[in-house]
C-alpha cells in the first residue's frame, strides 16, 4: 500500500482536530494535495471528503469549536475555518444526471463511487488523513509516476458530464504530462464545439490558468492543432501563437514572470477593438480589459523610447508591450513614473491668460520633457522660458 509521506501539512494541529472531530474513518484527504504531495510539489489548497452529510460537518465541527461556512452546501461542501488555513470538507458524491454545464447529484456512501465521477485519474487518489495510506482505484498512482494525464474511464463520457473538463485535460497536461494520450486528445476534438455551451467565466477562468502556467506552449499547441482554441480563441491564427511562442522564450530569458493577460493579449492580432471584443466575451473585470486594449495599441516603435511608454501608458502596460515585442525592460526596473514638475498656475504668473494657449504650452514643455528623459525642475523651467520666448516672437 502506498503511502503519502509526512510533510508539514500532514501535521497541523488544527487539520487534526478537525479529523478528531469527523472521525478518522469518515475522511480522506482527496484531489491536488495529495497528488502534489506525492510530487513533491507545493501545497495550496486541502480538501476532504467525507462520508458524513452536510449537516452532520457543521454540527461536529460546532461541538469542536470549530467555525464553518457554507460555501457549496447543495452540492456537500462546507468549508472549515482554521488557523492555519482553510479546509474544504465535501460529502461523497455521485451524479444522477449532467448536461455538461451543470449537474444533479446525490451524496453516495462510497469512495469509489465519489471517485468515478472525478476527472482524472491523478485527482481520484485519497488518503486516510491518520494512516495517510492511499486508496488509488483507477491507476492514478501509476500515471502520476508515467506523468500522463487520463480520464477516468471513457474519455467522452467525462466531458460530456462537463465540458470544461476539455480545458482542464489541456491545463493538467501542460503541468502534469508527457506525451499526451491519444484517446484524451480524440475526444476533446470531437467535443470542443460544446464549449460554446459554457459561461463565459468558466471558460476565461481555465484558458487565464492555462496562460499562468510557466510553459504553456506545448498545450496551447496541441489545443490550436486539434480544434480547441478556434473554438475559444478564434483569432488566435498561426501568426498569433508564434508571437506568443515568441513572448514565452523572452520572458523565459530575461526571468520575468509570465502573465496571463499578456500572453492572452499575445494571442490576439494588436488591434484594440478585437482586444474589446475577447475581453467582453470572456467577460474580464474591468482592469483586466483596459489593460488588453493597452497592449493591443502597441507599436513597432515602442522599444525605442521605453520610460516615455510608461510615461504614456503606464508601468504595467509599457512592460508587456516590450516583452511582446522581444525588447529589453532594464530600463524599468525600479523606475517610477515621474509627474511633470509644472503646473498650468505657474504659466499664467508668467502673463499667460488663462485658456487655450496654457495648455497648450503646457503640452509643449511636456513633450519636450519627455523628449530628453524627464530632467528636473531646473531644466523644465529653462523649457517654459524657451516656449514663451517662442510664443512671443510668433
Amino acid at each position: 500500500m502506498t503511502r503519502l509521506p509526512d510533510t508539514d501539512w500532514t501535521k497541523r494541529a488544527d487539520l487534526a482536530a478537525l479529523v478528531d472531530a469527523l472521525g478518522a474513518d469518515n475522511t480522506r484527504y482527496v484531489g491536488g494535495a495529495v497528488r502534489d504531495t506525492l510530487l513533491g510539489k507545493a501545497i495550496h489548497d486541502i480538501d476532504l471528503a467525507t462520508t458524513l452529510v452536510p449537516h452532520a460537518v457543521i454540527d461536529r465541527c460546532k461541538e469542536a469549536g470549530i467555525r464553518t461556512v457554507p460555501t457549496g452546501i447543495d452540492h456537500g461542501t462546507v468549508t472549515a475555518v482554521l488557523p492555519d488555513g482553510p479546509v474544504e470538507i465535501t460529502t461523497l458524491r455521485r451524479d444522477i444526471s449532467t448536461d455538461g454545464r451543470r449537474a444533479t447529484v446525490a451524496f453516495a456512501e462510497e469512495w469509489r463511487e465519489d471517485a468515478a465521477r472525478r476527472d482524472f485519474t491523478i485527482n481520484a487518489l485519497y488518503a486516510h488523513p491518520q494512516t495517510l495510506e492511499i486508496d488509488d482505484y483507477f491507476g492514478g498512482l501509476e500515471d502520476l509516476e508515467d506523468r500522463r494525464v487520463r480520464f477516468i474511464g471513457d474519455a467522452r463520457e467525462r466531458i460530456r458530464e462537463d465540458h470544461l473538463r476539455i480545458l482542464r485535460y489541456f491545463r493538467f497536461q501542460a503541468r502534469f504530462g508527457d506525451a499526451p494520450e491519444d484517446e484524451a486528445i480524440a475526444a476533446c476534438s470531437e467535443l470542443a464545439h460544446t464549449l460554446k455551451g459554457l459561461s463565459r467565466e468558466r471558460v476565461a477562468m481555465e484558458l487565464l490558468g492555462i496562460l499562468s502556467l510557466p510553459d504553456p506552449r506545448g498545450s496551447i499547441a496541441l489545443m490550436a492543432e486539434h480544434g480547441i482554441l478556434e473554438v475559444i480563441l478564434p483569432k488566435a491564427r498561426e501568426r498569433e501563437q508564434k508571437v506568443f511562442g515568441s513572448l514565452i522564450a523572452h520572458e523565459a530569458r530575461l526571468g520575468a514572470e509570465g502573465d496571463p493577460v499578456r500572453r492572452l493579449a499575445a494571442l490576439l492580432p494588436p488591434i484594440a477593438s478585437i482586444a474589446q471584443a475577447v475581453a467582453a466575451r470572456l467577460r474580464l473585470s474591468r482592469a483586466q480589459r483596459a489593460r488588453l486594449s493597452c497592449i493591443a495599441e502597441r507599436k513597432e516603435d515602442d522599444a525605442a523610447a521605453p520610460r516615455a511608454l510608461a510615461y504614456r501608458e503606464g508601468i504595467e502596460c509599457a512592460r508587456d508591450r516590450l516583452l511582446i515585442a522581444g525588447s529589453n525592460i532594464a530600463a524599468l526596473a525600479g523606475w517610477e513614473v515621474p509627474q511633470l514638475p509644472l503646473k498650468g498656475g505657474e504659466i499664467v504668473a508668467r502673463g499667460v491668460g488663462a485658456g487655450p494657449e496654457v495648455a497648450r504650452i503646457l503640452r509643449a514643455v511636456e513633450a519636450r520633457w519627455v523628449e530628453e528623459e524627464f530632467p528636473g525642475a531646473d531644466r523644465v523651467a529653462e523649457l517654459l522660458d524657451e516656449e514663451l520666448s517662442a510664443s512671443s516672437n510668433i
